[in-house]
């Protein structure tokens, strides 16, 4: 039986709209979005290209700021904060997973998973303790001073997972993680995303456009033309 812990709203989204400008021209991208997400979830969002699923996370990861409404996680309306604190919150709240990893080439897979733990008080023995443990949790420990160009697509995609979970994160986001995988890769870093969920409660929010992605997903919510469209269990 679940409890009441595991069933709070980590992020409460309400009310979200968001526009940009074409010239003088404003082009909404999101209209009136409402939903939560509850802690320990697994969410993929789903939709055609530019129906603003990109841009809903974004929100959520604080990467962006909403033109009205409010996003709360984990108990902080992130609309109200200024850009440095933004700033802070996202480097202690938030993991990013990205399509095209975003590794440092000249950095090794430790140096390139180390680099969030940098804006933190932990001495280098502790990042040390943390990076290993986020390469065991990956399988990469035996390829820590491997550098992106000596990794294949699916070993980097499993760094930069590292690079994300390193500074246990209130959620994780990722945009298209499998978006440049092949199959065999694709499913593995999946795998690894349900482990990171069931096993240490994770909560994930994911964009694909991919359903074979989406089935590791509790839950898939539709977006089409900035609207919420539907949802499936």
């Amino acid at each position: 039986m679940s409890t009441s812990a595991e069933q709070h709203a980590i992020v409460t989204i309400n009310s979200v709209s968001k526009a940009y400008q074409r010239g003088n021209q404003p082009i909404p991208v999101l209209e009136g979005i409402s939903f939560d997400i509850v802690r320990g979830e697994f969410l993929a969002l789903m939709g055609p290209s530019g129906s603003g699923k990109s841009t809903l996370l974004n929100l959520i990861a604080g990467i962006d700021t909403v033109d009205s409404g409010s996003i709360v996680v984990d108990g902080v309306d992130i609309a109200t904060l200024n850009e440095s604190d933004l700033a802070r919150w996202r480097a202690a709240h938030v993991g990013f997973i990205f399509q095209f990893y975003n590794l440092i080439p000249v950095l090794t897979a430790y140096e390139n998973v180390e680099l969030p733990l940098l804006l933190t008080t932990l001495s280098r023995r502790e990042r040390r303790e943390h990076v290993e443990a986020a390469l065991e949790v990956v399988s990469l420990s035996d390829r820590m001073e491997h550098y992106p160009s000596q990794l294949s697509g699916g070993q980097q995609q499993r760094v930069a997972i590292a690079r994300a979970i390193v500074t246990d994160p209130t959620i994780l986001v990722a945009d298209e993680p499998t978006g440049d995988l092949d199959r065999v890769s694709a499913e593995e870093i999946l795998g690894l995303m349900a482990r990171l969920n069931a096993e240490r409660g994770k909560t994930i929010i994911m964009v694909t456009h991919d359903p074979r992605a989406a089935e590791k997903a509790h839950i898939i919510r539709h977006l089409e033309k900035g609207l919420l469209n539907d949802v499936s269990p």
